[in-house]
């Protein structure tokens, strides 16, 4: 129940900082906003103030902002009033449709920021020498672990710090390196090692695994990697800095991963199952909660950046969509057809919709698969 609730939180903020971005500009250009609202109908409660109405609504996975004059609905004055969107220029209406983009990576670089300035996840390496002192409590953290393998069948999961090993009457605690993990796993062959991890924000727990061979060529291992990860505290300006690096890292990564995924769909490759929907965040959401809030704050941020990018896609329905007709628009100098225009993003609302609803089915089977043999 907390994890749901503090999905919806997560997701009350980007959608708001979307729509506000969406709804400041339109306001800075003296357009007409009609409503405000967050989630979709039906409507629960509503309020007007001055010549907007500001709404909440029943399924809180979205929001919108009804802008006057944003669809041609054939009324007299929808083109020649002040307040409309489609009586202003080009360039304006390209910056109210595109500014949502801008406020959700606004929105990461922000969040970013602010967990540097709380405390960080980083990875020593990545610290220059310093900065070294401004890296607090500083573990061997796992970064991954392969299927299947003796560290995966025994529990361990990313994230999980090593405090501590022993073997018989060797005992190894912290401060740990990864060289000193990696040599005292390598120096037990396939003698049983306890393991004393802390995961989150809990108690250290203790358990026993036996490494074998074949994982890593010619020396013994369990099947993870690994890294010494600490907090990294950053003052304010030095924290908005390094966030604003973080965040370009991240877009572009981001867009990256994007574009190969959409390359693959299209070529009939793409693997479905790797795409998270609302239900796999949720509890994505629940594994970052147990870790601390500043990584509840990391993960709204790589949110916030997905649907930045997502939505900067030419796609119809989206803003990239409806940014690429004002751009057409633009080019030729006269209007789209609205007919086309709204059955174009029609089909691509139903389109948006169905793959929602086949991530959603594919985040359920796995959510089943846990507590079902089927």
């Amino acid at each position: 129940m907390t994890t749901a609730i503090i999905f919806i939180v997560i997701l009350a903020v980007l959608v708001l900082a979307h729509e506000a971005g969406h709804f400041l500009v339109a306001k800075l250009f003296r357009m007409r906003v009609d409503e405000f609202g967050f989630g979709f109908p039906p409507k629960l409660i509503s309020k007007k103030i001055g010549e907007t109405e500001y709404s909440l609504n029943l399924f809180p996975i979205g929001g919108f902002v009804k802008i006057f004059g944003e669809s041609d609905t054939g009324e007299p004055d929808i083109r020649s009033s002040a307040g409309s969107f489609l009586a202003k220029p080009k360039y304006a209406q390209a910056m109210v449709v595109m500014a949502g983009v801008v406020s959700n990576i606004l929105l990461a670089w922000v969040l970013i920021s602010v967990g540097f300035m709380i405390g960080l996840p980083t990875s020593l390496d990545a610290v220059a020498d310093r900065d070294i002192a401004l890296v607090v409590s500083p573990a061997v953290t796992i970064t991954g672990t392969i299927p299947n393998s003796p560290a995966d069948r025994a529990g361990l999961r990313v994230g999980d710090e090593i405090v501590a090993l022993s073997a018989g009457a060797e005992f190894l605690n912290h401060p740990l390196d990864t060289a000193d993990v990696k040599g005292f796993i390598a120096a037990h062959g396939n003698d049983p090692i306890g393991f004393t991890y802390r995961r989150g924000n809990g108690n250290e727990q203790v358990i026993s695994i036996t490494p074998v061979s074949g994982i890593l060529e010619g020396e013994s291992a369990i099947g993870i990697s690994m890294d010494t990860i600490g907090l990294l505290h950053l003052p304010f300006f030095r924290a908005f800095k390094e966030g604003a690096a973080m965040t370009v890292s991240l877009v572009s990564m981001t867009a990256a991963g994007l574009w190969h995924f959409f390359g693959s769909l299209f070529a009939g490759t793409a693997d479905l199952s790797s795409v998270t929907g609302p239900v796999g965040l949720v509890g994505v959401v629940g594994e970052a909660s147990a870790f601390g809030f500043v990584y509840v704050l990391l993960l709204a941020a790589i949110i916030s950046i997905n649907l930045a990018i997502i939505n900067f896609l030419p796609f119809p329905a989206l803003d990239g969509g409806r940014f690429l007709f004002i751009l057409i628009e633009a080019i030729k100098g006269s209007d789209i057809d609205i007919r086309l225009t709204n059955a174009v993003n029609v089909i691509g609302f139903f389109l948006i919709i169905m793959l929602m609803v086949v991530v959603t089915y594919n985040d359920l089977a796995i959510y089943l698969t846990r507590f079902f043999v089927f």
